[in-house]
């Protein structure tokens, strides 16, 4: 049962650039990048996402490292897979075999989620022997939040008519999102891995969030009507994102150490490297173009269940 094609997420590499190119992302992406509105909306991206959420701490840094982030992406995936299109039933043992976690981490962290009732869990009704893992809307909301602030900034830019963001609040609408955007992950390899400076940050604790904290101040001090830019000394990094300072000054070094952060002392980063910056722009526009492909995908989805109500 499932999509065919579908792999394990550690063996969904990376999306080749060929095949960017044969599915016309390398072009959207360039035309995204060089609109005037393309910088002002990537900027309030990047305060939007380094901001604390309204749910605060726990469930802000619980989810923002990328092990942990995969597995909630996964779980999400595995109960709207099983729940709308008959794919396998959504179990620890499902989840254990499509995250690059090992099953021992994997089955850690769910029971954190329980203990958290961040999921629920549900007898199987085909089998009362199995527990089904169902996510809770705080969960699809936290990982679902990248997708949806990307489509706020797209939004920004297209102006379309109807503000297509602003319908994924709704956690069922998100959690949709969420399970098209795994979907397409393991069909076709992460975008993710083949962008290494984000990653870098990504595989590190609170470090995405993080390094959207650089952007949004890197932005903001060429585009000052877009917000106040946040700020960047380690304490203050350190207290935003509950974590150590010698955790936020280990990821600022080490980007300098690679040419990618200009530092003002050892204490705040000044200038963020054109290439860098470069990098993570075509990450970004990349991003917008690939939810702005999932939303048909939603609406479908969300039309569906209502027509066969109405029959």
């Amino acid at each position: 049962m499932g999509r065919s094609g579908e792999k394990p997420i550690r063996e969904a590499r990376v999306a080749r650039a060929a095949d960017l190119d044969a599915r016309g992302l390398e072009e959207a992406s360039a035309r995204l990048r060089a609109s005037a509105a393309f910088r002002p909306a990537l900027a309030r991206y990047c305060l939007a996402m380094s901001d604390v959420p309204t749910e605060g701490w726990p469930l802000y840094k619980m989810f923002d490292q990328l092990s942990r982030y995969l597995i909630c992406y996964m779980l999400i995936y595995n109960y709207y897979e099983w729940r709308d299109r008959g794919g396998r039933p959504p179990t620890l043992s499902a989840l254990q075999k499509l995250v690059p976690s090992s099953p021992r981490q994997t089955a850690g962290f769910v029971a954190s989620l329980k203990v958290g009732r961040f999921i629920t869990t549900e007898d199987d009704p085909a089998d009362r022997r199995s527990k089904l893992l169902r996510p809770g809307p705080a969960v699809i909301g936290e990982i679902g939040r990248s997708p949806r602030l990307f489509l706020r900034a797209l939004d920004e830019i297209e102006s379309p008519a109807e503000l297509r963001a602003a319908r994924l609040v709704a956690p069922e609408m998100l959690g949709r999102m969420v399970h098209f955007s795994a979907a397409d992950v393991l069909a076709n390899g992460t975008l993710l891995h083949g962008f290494p400076t984000v990653l870098h940050f990504a595989q590190r604790d609170c470090g995405y969030p993080l390094l959207t904290a650089i952007m949004a101040d890197h932005y903001t001090r060429t585009l000052p009507a877009v917000g106040a830019p946040p700020t960047l000394t380690r304490r203050a990094l350190a207290q935003r994102f509950q974590v150590s300072a010698a955790h936020v000054g280990n990821l600022i070094s080490e980007a300098a150490a690679y040419g990618w952060f200009v530092l003002a002392g050892a204490d705040r980063v000044a200038a963020v490297a054109p290439d860098f910056a470069a990098a993570f722009e075509r990450w970004c526009s990349l991003q917008m173009i690939h939810v702005a492909g999932l939303w048909g995908e939603v609406q479908d989805a969300t039309v569906a269940p209502d027509l066969a109500v109405a029959t």
